[in-house]
């Protein structure tokens, strides 16, 4: 869900309302592959705040608190770790099948 949050905002600063309509149909369109569907407020809201405390997404209010907007967008860092993330991904696919029977071996063994 995390990663599906980022992704989005790697496509520049969006209001929220439009940020969970744009995670929920990517993830539609897909198959709902990277968190159940869809993606409710509190999830959304929990998500977004774990990468405020993590430093990957800054949150700018505009306007009131009634009939404002809340728009939030990549910090830097946020930025870096989407960079990073597809060699990681390439890694793990070249690498499933050895994962997958050293996890087997693991859980034999206890």
């Amino acid at each position: 869900m995390a990663l599906a949050v980022l992704a989005t905002l790697a496509l520049g600063e969006r209001r929220y309302k439009d940020l969970m309509a744009d995670v929920n149909g990517v993830e539609e369109r897909v198959g709902w592959v990277s968190h159940p569907k869809p993606v409710t407020d509190k999830v959304l809201t929990d998500t977004l705040q774990r990468a405020r405390d993590n430093g990957l997404v800054v949150r700018r209010a505009e306007g009131s608190q009634i009939g404002g907007s809340v728009w939030y967008r990549l910090t830097p860092s946020g930025k870096e770790l989407l960079r990073a993330l597809p060699p990681l991904a390439t890694w793990a696919q070249q690498n499933r099948d050895n994962l997958a029977n050293e996890a087997a071996a693991t859980t034999d063994e206890t």
